[in-house]
């Protein structure tokens, strides 16, 4: 039996360690032909693959990226695309995919099955925003890098007497800046949930420096936006699955700072940093037990399953009730976050 892989969306920490535990199970332990699947669903639209064997997957677990390569393709905004996935199965004689993605990559997997593709998913999102799982691989990672950062910027606004605004990933959520941002020691968090008012940024800044603090750290998840105010862009034109590509509001929120306040502002956009690199223990541990759990899956013929975190237990949940179900942030760690800053 031949089993695909592919992963799809954003890069995040530990794709690499979900290939690897994918193939050496399928391998070892059922016998399986595993090949890979090129550049996300892309891949299949256009038949790209690459065998998986032992020897490929040796080095895997602490590499970063996908040695798959990724890609945002939607095959159902291709013309003829979900037939021709489906021709380049039956010809490649792929009897089921294994799917490492977010909400659009698994839920083109969820409309491939339904279409007569088996399909297992694999939880990935750097946002873990992801619906039925506690945690997604990668998110450990891209928080630690976060907050390393706020470290690292905490001596220099302090030094110089500034607003340092830290801009992290959070397109929709804001798990990461919140995370981080407790773990950092952050003055003031922002998040998509919870629109701002900037005078009241503004004021609570003030009021650290009337208490004689000389400077403020501030951690704004990209989505976040001012009330009454559409989201920030970073430009025009969107991706096939219809996001926008955000970015910004770190800008907006130093010249505002500095507007109202006269205090020296500056602003670093974290970006792809949170996405590069190799993934923590933690991480690399989680994405290995999904990795064991998807192809298990595959044996027992349970497909339209996505694998899941649940406590400590590593559960499968079907596809359809994962897609579009957004995970917002914990608000009761929110109330923690605004007991330490603004």
């Amino acid at each position: 039996m031949k089993v695909g892989v592919l992963s799809g969306g954003g890069d995040a920490p530990g794709i690499n360690a979900v290939i690897r535990a994918v193939v050496r199970k399928g391998i070892r332990n059922y016998g399986y032909e595993m090949i890979g699947i090129k550049d996300g669903w892309r891949g299949l639209v256009e038949a790209a693959y690459t065998p998986l064997n032992l020897e490929a997957i040796s080095g895997l677990l602490p590499r970063g990226g996908s040695i798959l390569g990724t890609s945002r393709t939607n095959p159902f905004k291709c013309e003829g695309g979900p037939q021709q996935v489906l021709n380049n199965v039956r010809e490649n004689s792929i009897a089921a995919v294994v799917v490492i993605g977010g909400d659009d990559t698994l839920g083109v997997a969820h409309k491939m099955g339904e279409i007569g593709l088996p399909c297992v998913g694999v939880p990935k999102t750097i946002d873990n925003d992801l619906g039925l799982t506690d945690y997604t691989f990668g998110f450990h990672t891209a928080v630690h890098i976060a907050c390393e950062a706020i470290d690292r910027l905490h001596t220099t606004a302090e030094a110089h007497h500034r607003v340092i605004i830290l801009e992290v990933m959070g397109r929709y959520t804001g798990w990461i800046a919140l995370e981080a941002g407790i773990a950092g020691g952050a003055d003031i968090i922002l998040i998509p949930e919870e629109p701002f008012e900037i005078d009241e940024v503004c004021k609570f800044i003030e009021q650290r420096l009337e208490s004689g603090k000389t400077f403020s750290l501030v951690v704004v998840a990209e989505g976040s936006k001012p009330k009454g105010a559409k989201k920030i862009v970073y430009g025009t034109g969107v991706d096939e699955f219809g996001h926008p590509r955000l970015g910004g509001v770190g800008y907006y929120l130093g010249k505002e700072i500095e507007r109202c306040t006269g205090i020296d502002t500056r602003v670093v956009v974290l970006g792809h940093l949170q996405r590069g690199g190799s993934p923590t223990a933690y991480d690399r541990v989680l994405a290995t037990r999904y990795g064991i759990a998807a192809i298990d899956l595959v044996y027992n013929g349970q497909f339209g399953q996505m694998v899941a975190l649940r406590g400590n237990k590593i559960v499968s949940v079907p596809l359809k009730d994962v897609i579009g179900k957004r995970k917002t942030v914990d608000l009761e760690l929110y109330e923690i976050a605004k007991i330490f800053s603004g």
